[in-house]
């Protein structure tokens, strides 16, 4: 198969937390014409998100933090309720997995499954996310969470009960896509039914 990307130029016109670039370049249309086009490109890094569940207790691990984006585009408190998650920082996905659920929640889990890897903003951000989920009990909670404060973190963690938490789609008090997918995905598998 032809390379559909030839010329590929690029400026860069952020890099102060991640590199926004913009790329000028010449793209192979679906009739074979070369067509010059531009895109502002957004490159933060990989991430990977998990979502701690218990199906004894049926119960699941999220957080609530402040998200500056969604304030600036209408969420009046700017608290997001999410499966923890950051940026992969070096690692293999899994262990960065693991590593996020321990700083966020304060679980110290030893085992995540995979469950698939998307792109999440395919239009203009480069991300991979890796996602996953992984058991917990109440013994594996080593510390209160609420991550870092060296990345100036303040998070709360929520332990609630699957329904609850899948409830809070549909009434909008959930709105962060990973997490909306991995409930919906402990639900379509059936991972919290006896």
């Amino acid at each position: 198969m032809t390379d559909p990307v030839r010329n590929l130029k690029s400026q860069v016109l952020s890099s102060d937390w991640s590199r926004f670039e913009k790329y000028t370049f010449e793209f192979r249309n679906p009739e074979g014409t070369w067509e010059i086009q531009q895109r502002e490109v957004y490159d933060r890094g990989d991430g990977a998100v998990v979502l701690l569940y218990n199906p004894d207790k049926q119960s699941v691990v999220l957080t609530r933090q402040f998200r500056l984006p969604t304030f600036l585009n209408g969420n009046q408190s700017g608290l997001m309720i999410e499966a923890c998650a950051g940026a992969l920082e070096g690692e293999d996905p899994q262990m960065s997995a693991i590593r996020e659920a321990r700083e966020e929640t304060g679980y110290s889990i030893s085992a995540v499954e995979k469950v698939f890897e998307v792109y999440m903003s395919p239009g203009s951000v480069t991300e991979k996310l890796y996602f996953y989920i992984a058991r917990y009990q109440e013994d594996d909670q080593v510390s209160g969470g609420g991550g870092l404060d060296t990345e100036q973190e303040y998070i709360e963690v929520m332990e609630l009960p699957f329904d609850q938490a899948f409830c809070m789609i549909g009434n909008g008090e959930i709105r962060d896509a990973k997490t909306i997918m991995l409930l919906q995905h402990l639900k379509i598998s059936r991972l919290m039914e006896g």
